[in-house]
């Protein structure tokens, strides 16, 4: 039997790997994750906090053909994304300043840099992009809604939610991607998945098993110091 510090110690340890593990990955296998796998995941990611107790999520899970008339809706749409219209909500500032712009920089050529990807090597950046609409060829695509009536504070609640997603998701020996450039096709996507006028597209994810020959998943992001973003006061 484990004393009361070794267990504290033991579960940490669990919990640290599964966060500092989860990671955005952009080339899956295609062997299957069963529905009771996935079930078991969204069961214990709808644990994440919400005001209220609201939980207001909303949760698309495809497969097989109704995955890939996703797919097919959004790249025979004709609409490249950097045309895209995010006309539901922003993800990103009209202009980026620093130190954002030097991290979004950093986070682009290093990705791209890891699979072969020139500065100016514009069309293969835009295929390489197009891979979003494909889930990365995950099993698994996933589009999360919020409705639309909510408010910021709901918003708040869907970001711990995904992170609970993406966290157990790791506890199972699966990887994810999510992923926010599906947000501006939503009228391609709800065709196909019936979403109703009153949900907002917030997101897709890809959930799978990394293929780990792939260059792009050699790719790490680094995290600023906290001494550049924390505070402590007494």
């Amino acid at each position: 039997m484990l004393d009361k510090n070794s267990r504290i110690a033991l579960d940490a340890a669990i919990v640290e790997e599964a966060i500092i593990s989860r990671r955005s990955v952009r080339a899956f296998l295609p062997d299957m994750v069963d529905d009771e796998t996935i079930r078991a995941i969204l069961t214990v990611a709808a644990r994440a906090p919400s005001g209220t107790n609201m939980q207001p999520w909303r949760v698309y899970v495809t497969k097989g053909e109704v995955k890939q008339r996703i797919s097919d809706a959004i790249l025979n749409s004709g609409i490249r994304a950097e045309k895209a219209e995010w006309d539901e909500y922003r993800y990103y500032p009209d202009q980026f300043f620093e130190p954002y712009l030097s991290r979004r920089r950093a986070n682009g050529f290093g990705l791209y840099g890891a699979i072969g990807i020139g500065r100016r090597e514009v069309d293969k950046m835009r295929a390489q992009h197009d891979r979003n609409f494909i889930f990365f060829d995950a099993p698994v695509g996933m589009i999360f809604t919020v409705d639309r009536r909510l408010n910021k504070g709901s918003w708040i609640d869907y970001g711990m939610f995904l992170q609970n997603i993406m966290v157990a998701a790791r506890g199972r020996g699966l990887h994810t991607c999510p992923q926010a450039a599906f947000a501006p096709y939503h009228r391609q996507i709800r065709p196909v998945l019936n979403i109703p006028d009153e949900e907002v597209v917030v997101c897709g994810m890809a959930l799978g098993y990394e293929d780990d020959s792939k260059p792009e998943n050699e790719f790490r992001t680094d995290r600023a110091p906290l001494e550049d973003w924390v505070t402590f006061a007494e």
